[in-house]
């Protein structure tokens, strides 16, 4: 197999074919009042419908909102955006604020915790009802947990130059992406090890979760693990115990579709006692181990932009993968937009890297493997010493040499990424991220860590930032948009909105028998 020296030293004849990386961010966020309690408000009326907005809409709950930016080549250029939608929404929100971190602080009840509305249509009432699911599922303090998502796609010019080829087919480029994803599974616990920003939970929050962990606590009630890195994407939060037994693989997409699929049409027992109905309400989309796609609960995604009406499934078996979405980043904290500039450049660099290094197939067994190092780093990644394994074979090394091993690859790269944009971006990130291998201390939750105990709490630290983020955007010029075209776009996704309503001819339950056709059910509407 071809190693990652020799693909460099190919694409490093023509450094111009890593030109043309497209990028898209997806910033989640919840609504609290100036005391940091969940907003009891609902989606506020200026921001538009929340069902067909193309920036602003709503995750899992009213209060947590979701800021999308366009597809966009230019780093600085999507930041932008990303602000401008952040200044709009702020202008929209009166006293309330955006909560500056990945993991809720204050949440009372579950019953604190509204479910997103989108109007009466049957696609609408079908988003709700599926978070009615979760809800039942999972519960709901673990959904409005926060994150990042970064949606990256390689130019057609790299694939060409990755496979030594004038043209590439859309089937290299999705088994590319695949090679990329399994890559990312074994090397991508550098994600929350360097960006990881939740070592630290509100008191509030266990309180709804069933732990063993050996928390530490301050006087104020935050609980936290000294070595912690991203409990967001613990058992505790963004990663589901229920989903264990999964098996989806990702060596092709076939494996992938055969995987999913399997997940979406088969009964689960436990959720079969939550039953679909209560009266005359629904509980749940259905009783499969996977209500629909989304569901799935991965740190990484192929992705396929779907025609209208087409499931996510559909549309890679369609067309292939278009892009991948990286799901393993936390809010950062220190950002008003919840990522900064610095961590862009090096996920370009990171994703590049996990397509240009060889990636062999992945059986179940090493899948697995794998997800232990991820879990040892979320729960103690800047322990010193900590020992990861490198496979199934036994043998291990220290995340830090490990890490370093890694960036030292990633440096290479950055030599050629950099004369391909003009300047030493690339360069320069590696070399502050190769200090937190070196100093565990200056990472995300190191930072974060140290602030909450300094400061008394993870509350007195949110808040504190919160209103900062806030007051530094409210009183900034826009840099891409205007509020002319937001209240635009506010004004024409309601209209889109009363339109999708009006052209329902099919009774709620008729639409669901319709969506879930080809699906086995325990139970019926």
């Amino acid at each position: 197999m071809t190693d990652f020296t020799q693909r460099l030293a190919r694409l490093a004849q023509n450094p111009e074919a890593l030109k043309g990386i497209g990028r898209g961010l997806e910033r989640e966020a919840l609504r609290i009042t100036p005391t940091g309690h969940l907003a009891q408000t609902p989606h506020p009326d200026a921001l538009g419908s929340a069902l067909t907005h193309r920036w602003i809409t709503t995750d899992f709950a009213e209060s947590l909102l979701e800021f999308i930016t366009p597809v966009n080549t230019s780093v600085n250029g999507m930041l932008d955006e990303l602000q401008d939608i952040h200044r709009f929404t702020y202008k929209q929100m009166g006293d309330e604020q955006l909560w500056p971190m990945s993991m809720p602080c204050v949440v009372a009840s579950e019953d604190d915790i509204t479910l997103a509305q989108y109007g009466s249509s049957n696609i609408g009432r079908m988003k709700t009802l599926y978070r009615q699911g979760l809800k039942h599922r999972y519960g709901s303090v673990m959904q409005v947990i926060s994150g990042v998502h970064f949606n990256i796609s390689l130019p057609e010019t790299f694939w060409q130059h990755l496979y030594h080829t004038e043209s590439v087919t859309q089937a290299q480029v999705t088994q590319g992406y695949f090679d990329l994803i399994r890559n990312y599974y074994r090397h991508g616990w550098m994600i929350p090890y360097l960006f990881g920003a939740s070592p630290a939970l509100c008191g509030t929050f266990i309180k709804h979760a069933q732990t063993r962990l050996p928390f530490e606590h301050l006087p104020s009630g935050t609980c936290y693990l000294p070595y912690a890195t991203s409990l967001r994407l613990s058992d505790l939060g963004y990663t589901n115990n229920a989903q264990a037994e999964l098996r989806i693989g990702f060596n092709t997409l076939e494996q992938y579709l055969e995987g999913l699929r399997s997940a979406i049409r088969t009964p689960s027992h436990e959720f079969a006692k939550l039953g679909i109905r209560d009266g005359d309400s629904y509980r749940q989309l259905n009783t499969n181990v996977l209500q629909i796609e989304n569901e799935l609960y991965a740190p990484i995604r192929p992705k396929r932009n779907a025609q209208s009406g087409e499931k996510p499934t559909e549309a890679l078996d369609r067309a292939g993968v278009e892009y991948i979405e990286v799901r393993s980043l936390d809010v950062n904290p220190y950002s008003p937009v919840g990522i900064e500039q610095d961590q862009i450049h090096f996920l370009d660099l990171f994703v590049s890297w996990c397509a240009l290094s060889p990636s062999d197939p992945m059986t179940d067994a090493e899948l697995n493997c794998w997800r232990e190092n991820w879990n040892k780093i979320v729960i103690e990644g800047r322990k010193p010493g900590l020992l990861l394994t490198t496979g199934c074979d036994g043998h291990q090394r220290t995340q830090a040499e490990w890490g370093l091993h890694v960036m030292a690859e990633l440096k290479q790269l950055a030599v050629v990424m950099d004369r391909a944009v003009g300047d030493n971006r690339y360069e320069a990130v590696c070399d502050k991220m190769m200090a937190c291998f070196d100093n565990p201390e200056l990472t995300l939750s190191g930072r974060l860590l140290a602030d909450i105990i300094a400061q008394g709490g993870i509350g007195n630290v949110g808040l504190g930032l919160a209103s900062a983020h806030k007051t530094a955007l409210s009183g900034d010029d826009y840099r891409v948009h205007s509020d002319a075209e937001f209240l635009q776009e506010a004004a024409a996704s309601l209209a889109r909105q009363k339109d999708v309503e009006a052209s329902d001819t099919l009774s709620f339950e008729a639409f669901l028998k319709d969506y879930f056709k080809d699906v086995p059910m325990a139970e019926s509407w």
